[in-house]
């Protein structure tokens, strides 16, 4: 059997990237797979083939009213899903036996991105009769009306023979919106990018590293998240400060985007004021498996990023989560790790040092940890079961 993803795994986000490629990996396991490949939703085909001025689109975008700003993204999506998305999956379906729309954070509506996007590529599956699963799918509940259409409208007619979403949150606003339509409720499944550590080797251990991953405020302003302003700048240095002070080296890394890549540049020298000689800056990584390897190696880890928290869980390394999506504290809450969310606007950076400091002395629960990964490769293997069942009949 040949299987399709339809995902964005050529983000400049590589943690995008890395729950792609484990999800081909565990797939690409089963008895009777002969390939699996990704179709990147945004016409992307290979790490660093981006949208290198996404930073200024993003702050001219968000200065946009809301209803011009979704009129301007709505023409250039459709032009991009006519000239480029739509042939491409036409082709890449004439290769496939099976499709799966899957993971990531894919059921959401920011300016009709992914609405668009999904519904040109399950068109074609749908033409090409070809069986759709969705799975490891966060779903948000943002959807406006023209991307409710969009959204309902491609699953509901592509019928998808197995649905499987990352979190109890994702699963009521799937049922809820979905069900009317003659979905199937959805079932949970873990994040593929669990297993990491599965798939990707481990690096060496460095003592006493605590990587402090960055994210660009304006990103998080983008996506909804509050209290993404100035004052984060002097939160994040604060804490690095203080984790520098304790002995810790603070190694700064992102997950990859330009404009997270921007923003750790802007942040350099009061990060180097803060923490002196104990503060690294991590080069840019390559791709997702540069980023794992980074991640084994660290003794701690904070990020807003989920998937930079999701690769330290697997190679168990303890990390800390700051708050700016639920999808974060959904998936601290699925392992058991809801005491290291912080919010950087209810907590000091004094009180996250704290914290940092217990994580490290409590480490990763084992038997939890094991569980978990062993119920992710379980989630994939019942995707595959679906998928081949359909294809068989």
């Amino acid at each position: 059997m040949q299987i399709l993803l339809l995902n964005v795994k050529y983000s400049a986000n590589l943690g995008d990237g890395l729950l792609s490629e484990c999800l081909e990996a565990e797939l690409a396991r089963q008895p009777g797979v002969t390939a699996v490949t990704s179709l990147d939703l945004a016409g992307r085909e290979a790490y660093g083939d981006g949208w290198r001025n996404r930073r200024v689109a993003l702050a001219v975008l968000e200065r946009l009213p809301g209803m011009l700003r979704r009129l301007v993204t709505g023409v250039a999506l459709r032009r991009m899903a006519r000239r480029t998305l739509g042939p491409r999956c036409r082709a890449a379906m004439g290769r496939a036996d099976a499709v799966v729309l899957g993971g990531g954070n894919l059921l959401a509506d920011a300016d009709l991105n992914f609405p668009i996007k999904i519904a040109c590529a399950l068109g074609e599956a749908i033409r090409a009769a070809r069986p759709v699963g969705v799975f490891g799918v966060g779903v948000s509940d943002n959807w406006s009306r023209r991307g409710a259409a969009l959204l309902g409208g491609a699953i509901g007619r592509a019928r998808p023979v197995h649905g499987a979403v990352r979190d109890a949150r994702s699963k009521a606003i799937w049922d809820r919106r979905l069900q009317p339509r003659g979905v199937p409720a959805a079932s949970l499944c873990r994040d593929p990018g669990l297993l990491t550590a599965r798939h990707f080797p481990a690096a060496a251990p460095v003592t006493g590293r605590i990587g402090l991953c960055l994210t660009d405020p304006l990103a998080l302003r983008y996506h909804g998240a509050e209290g993404a302003d100035a004052r984060l700048d002097g939160w994040i240095a604060d804490l690095a400060g203080r984790l520098a002070a304790r002995g810790h080296e603070v190694a700064v890394f992102t997950n990859g985007s330009p404009e997270d890549r921007a923003y750790l540049t802007a942040m350099a020298e009061r990060l180097r004021d803060a923490c002196g000689d104990r503060l690294t800056i991590v080069p840019a990584f390559g791709a997702p498996a540069d980023l794992a390897a980074f991640a084994s190696g660290c003794a701690l880890l904070i990020a807003h990023r989920m998937h930079a928290c999701i690769a330290a869980y697997s190679y168990e390394v303890p990390h800390l989560g700051l708050a700016w999506d639920v999808k974060l504290d959904s998936f601290f809450a699925s392992v058991g790790r809801g005491a290291y969310m912080i919010d950087p606007a209810a907590s000091s950076p004094a009180e996250a040092a704290v914290i940092a400091e217990r994580a490290l002395g409590d480490g990763i629960d084992r038997a939890t940890h094991d569980a978990v990964l062993n119920e992710a490769a379980a989630d994939v293997g019942r995707l595959y079961g679906a998928l081949r069942t359909a294809v068989a009949a």
